[in-house]
């Protein structure tokens, strides 16, 4: 997949969870305004933080696609690990703590259960919009992971957008199951705390989707190196030309979902005289290019290095 298709596929699934979340969480609002619900206006706070980190994941693509300036000559890449990472606060303290926040409210002070009908039909309802984007963002990630297993595929991941939406739609899915169990029980039991536990539930299982999905954005942030087939790719497309003795230290940094740093130290045949030695070096970043678009920033350094290792 292109870099173009790739970014393309990424804002539709954004728009696709947002346009989704937006509605369901009118409908839950209502719903629990009618039905006194605590887990039903969990999932309505949870799916206002949906959307709200839906709209800063595609303000933080936009900002990272501003081309380079004086003041960030490597470009604003790393910009949307930062509001990916902004994402995996907001779930913690925003979702998670409501939803702990109203059950335990609802635990001490339960509220009679009401009918309960209007809650079915919006959790339906919402189950179908929701499944509608988490298939859409599990079809991206599936296309994009290639033969990686999932977890390992979010772990090497480089494009936040991809895994957050299909993490926050699994745990929206999980959520409306929590809350229909929950709300059912209140009812078979005319007992209302079982409300207040099911929006605890939901809080918990909010607060495992923001521990990973921090961590992951953690380490985006920090910065992270191309994959090890990348980094192998580029030394041997630079050892094989006849003018190098050998590679050093291949340097990279991701300074996007698809632009990576790339410094290298480079023995060239001391023969070459230095004119030559830099047309050489024109012509291997022009090649590497070529053959991998992703490469951002690229810096060839000669060096000698008669008495080391290859």
């Amino acid at each position: 997949m292109s870099a173009d298709s790739a970014h393309g596929e990424s804002k539709l699934v954004l728009l696709m969870a947002l346009a989704a979340n937006l509605g369901i969480a009118v409908a839950k609002f209502v719903a629990a305004g009618i039905t006194g619900s605590a887990a039903m206006l969990t999932e309505g706070f949870h799916s206002v933080v949906d959307s709200l980190n839906q709209i800063l994941l595609l303000y933080g693509q936009k900002r990272a696609a501003r081309p380079a300036d004086e003041m960030h000559p490597a470009g604003y890449g790393r910009e949307l690990y930062f509001w990916s990472f902004v994402v995996a606060i907001l779930i913690f303290a925003t979702g998670a703590g409501l939803s702990m926040y109203e059950g335990i409210t609802h635990l001490r002070d339960p509220e009679p259960p009401q009918d309960a009908t209007v809650a079915y039909i919006v959790l339906l309802v919402s189950m179908a919009l929701e499944g509608g984007s988490w298939w859409t963002a599990m079809r991206a990630f599936s296309q994009s992971k290639g033969s990686q297993g999932w977890w390992e595929a979010i772990r090497k991941s480089k494009d936040p957008p991809a895994f957050i939406v299909l993490f926050e739609d699994s745990a929206a899915m999980a959520g409306l199951i929590i809350a229909g169990i929950g709300i059912w029980l209140s009812h078979i039991t005319h007992d209302g705390r079982w409300d207040g536990v099911a929006s605890i539930a939901i809080g918990g299982v909010l607060g495992v989707v923001a521990i990973l999905l921090a961590r992951e954005s953690k380490e985006l942030l920090i910065g992270e190196r191309a994959e090890p087939e990348l980094i192998e790719a580029i030394r041997s497309g630079i050892a094989r030309r006849a003018e190098v003795t050998r590679v050093g230290d291949v340097v990279t940094l991701h300074l996007g979902p698809r632009s990576v740093f790339v410094g290298c130290d480079v023995d060239f045949v001391d023969a070459v005289p230095a004119g030559a030695v830099e047309r050489m070096i024109a012509e291997i970043e022009a090649d590497l290019r070529r053959q991998w678009p992703e490469i951002g920033s690229l810096y060839i350094k000669p060096k000698a290095m008669v008495n080391a290792t290859p």
